[in-house]
């Protein structure tokens, strides 16, 4: 008897072992993954999707592709084309490359009535890695962390999560209240093996009462990282300053953006 019992207790001990789960690797942390990935001259390439609707009904889908050059400590320079069904939107520059501390506009209001010879306009900004659409800039490490500590699950290596415009806010060390700062981003970031971000979706929800309740879109893959990029400004003689530009013209002061560094300020 006590031998059949020593040998029950062996056979259940082995299949409890052999049912044990194996343990799963904790994920590439995405940061670190991202900060490896600046190199002088290499970069990485974008495209994008974003639409919008009132009350369910589409107004329409605009895309971006590009790509952004980093440096030792992040983004240097990027290369955006926005394109959108019918007229040229006015927030949604056709073509912006930003390099050097400055925006090198093309397209649509930015560039008519220019002087002769003149085919971008230049304004003074940095680079991000963020589109006009995309509001949640993951080139920028200590966004990216916000972004993984406050997913509230990751599965096949996607992150997903909300929080609001007021709580993305602090992460630039501003304070962002009212109806704007209430607005809840939700958001799903995959990454692979590697840690790296392949696609990025965010989206927000506003009822503007009569104006109806709007919803916004934006999907962003991330492709070939690592790749060689570099992004040079148009040839001097052929960008005039805005600011050289008059009171008279119907050229934008500025680049309008939806960035929410930007939008904090």
């Amino acid at each position: 008897m006590k031998r059949i019992l020593a040998g029950l207790a062996l056979t259940t001990a082995a299949a409890l072992v052999t049912a044990t789960p194996p343990a799963q690797a904790a994920p590439v942390d995405p940061v670190k993954a991202l900060k490896s990935q600046y190199v002088a001259g290499h970069g990485v390439r974008i495209s994008e999707k974003s639409w919008m609707t009132v009350d369910g009904k589409s107004m329409g889908t605009s895309t971006t592709t590009g790509g952004i050059e980093f440096g030792k400590s992040g983004v240097v320079a990027s290369d955006f084309r926005n394109r959108k069904p019918g007229k040229s939107s006015l927030f949604a520059p056709p073509r912006v490359i930003t390099v050097g501390g400055h925006s090198y506009v093309q397209g649509g209001l930015y560039s008519e009535d220019l002087p002769e010879g003149k085919k971008w306009v230049r304004y003074t900004g940095q680079a991000t890695g963020s589109t006009y659409n995309q509001i949640i800039d993951i080139f920028e490490p200590k966004v990216l962390k916000v972004i993984v500590s406050h997913a509230k699950s990751f599965k096949g290596g996607t992150y997903k999560g909300s929080l609001t415009y007021s709580e993305l806010a602090k992460v630039y060390g501003e304070k962002l209240g009212g109806p704007l700062g209430k607005i809840k981003i939700d958001y799903a970031l995959k990454v692979n093996s590697k840690g790296l971000p392949t696609q990025l979706t965010s989206g927000w929800t506003m009822d503007f009462g009569v104006l109806g309740k709007t919803r916004s879109t934006s999907e962003t893959r991330y492709l070939g990282w690592g790749s060689k990029v570099k992004i040079k400004a148009p040839a001097e003689d052929q960008w005039v300053d805005v600011d050289d530009l008059g009171e008279d013209s119907d050229v934008p002061q500025e680049i309008p953006s939806n960035a929410l560094s930007d939008v904090a300020h």
